[in-house]
């Protein structure tokens, strides 16, 4: 099977897939110069799959997105950082419109095929006029190195810009993903306040993207929290264009499994800059649950376990309290036997049969809680089934950022 690698192109990220431009400018949403409205164009029109917010407050452009997604086409995504243009009424629906149909003009295509998206501030007004006046300016400017202004034009509290391209070969031909993303807050799973836009030039069908879409979702970015919000904006975007040349991926296929490696590889990555990148964080940990009955069993026990405060400020304080994993577990919902129970820290023992092993394989796991990342496997010892989910600690950090967002 093919596997994905690092290549030159890694670096200019949604640009890196053949026939894809980008570029990131400053519209005057945001003070100071600081970019605020990015743009993603492709050559040729090709199908798009989006997966979006459960949240059931919902943004304007995920409403709009939904809407463009039953044409099953795209071809350019334009998207503005300081505010969210979510809880704005019929207004804010209208400067979503308007948005859209801007880009469609500057780049002669149809309306439809534009998708927007927006993050910042919920409820204030997005100043529209601003946006639109700077439309044109935009897309004369976007180019194959614009990936990076793109990524750094959808920021808001993050600290780095997000992206990367990987590339295999699949029936045949190098097929090329690309991508971007945003998000260090209201991050859990099931989406939060992040943003993922995906760039391909693979030859696929649009039931085979949407699918590949969905299960590389599941395996990134709904499996990362870092303070248990989601939010009303939330929207991961895949477009194909075809470019590639490899005879047309259909799901069933050896080049349809290829892709969707292909796929969760870049996902993965971007999922884990955000937990890298999130508010006041100084530990990334992988809660790995395995021998559970049902893999929605392990997932419940993952997201109990990572979203727990009295869980993520031991992380934040290096105190080897296996005690709160344990604590967690048993009010996951989930029915246990903690005498079946087994965790490790790192690859070190520290509960067999739902006991501790000593102060010595405290102090071993001590050392592992001292790590910026490491893992924690939980065995239930009732089933073959697992899953996994990526936690952050939460630091005084986390707390300063979000009590002063707004100022």
């Amino acid at each position: 099977m093919a596997t994905a690698k690092n290549f030159n192109g890694q670096s200019r990220g949604v640009t890196a897939p053949r026939g894809f431009r980008a570029g990131g400018i400053h519209c005057g949403i945001k003070k100071a110069g600081a970019l605020d409205l990015a743009l993603i164009v492709s050559e040729r029109s090709g199908p798009i799959a989006g997966v979006f917010t459960q949240n059931r407050v919902v943004a304007a452009p995920v409403l709009l997105d939904r809407l463009h997604l039953k044409h099953g086409i795209g071809r350019a995504i334009i998207v503005n950082s300081g505010n969210a243009n979510a809880c704005t009424g019929r207004q804010g629906m209208d400067a979503a419109r308007a948005t859209a149909a801007a880009a469609a003009r500057a780049l002669k295509i149809s309306t439809h095929e534009v998708f927007v998206g927006s993050t910042g501030v919920i409820g204030r007004a997005l100043p529209v006029d601003k946006l639109l006046r700077a439309v044109p300016s935009l897309a004369a400017a976007t180019s194959l190195g614009g990936g990076i202004l793109a990524a750094r034009a959808i920021m808001t509290t993050d600290v780095h810009p997000k992206y990367t391209a990987k590339q295999a070969r699949i029936n045949g031909r190098p097929v090329t993903v690309g991508g971007m993303a945003k998000g260090s807050g209201m991050i859990h799973p099931h989406m939060a306040t992040m943003l993922g836009y995906v760039t391909t030039d693979a030859a696929i069908t649009r039931s085979a993207l949407k699918k590949a879409l969905m299960v590389a979702t599941n395996e990134s970015f709904n499996c990362i929290s870092v303070d248990g919000d989601t939010s009303t904006n939330d929207t991961v975007l895949c477009l194909s264009n075809g470019m590639a040349g490899n005879s047309q991926i259909r799901e069933g296929t050896v080049g349809y499994r290829q892709f969707v490696r292909l796929l969760i590889d870049v996902c993965q990555i971007l999922a884990l800059s955000i937990c890298r990148d999130g508010e006041g964080v100084t530990k990334v940990v992988k809660i790995s649950v395995h021998e559970a009955k049902t893999a929605a069993q392990a997932r419940l026990v993952a997201q109990t376990i990572g979203t727990s405060n009295l869980v993520k400020t031991a992380l934040f304080g290096e105190d080897a309290n296996w005690g709160r994993i344990m604590a967690a577990i048993g009010r996951s919902g989930v029915p246990v036997d903690p005498s079946h129970i087994s965790i490790s820290f790192g690859g070190v023992p520290m509960v067999r049969k739902g006991a501790g092993l000593g102060l010595a394989a405290e102090r071993r796991i001590a050392k592992v809680f001292r790590q910026k990342e490491f893992t924690i496997d939980v065995g239930l010892g009732q089933g073959q089934h697992r899953s996994h989910l990526w936690t952050t600690d939460l630091s005084f950090d986390y707390v300063r950022i979000n009590a002063s967002y707004r100022s």
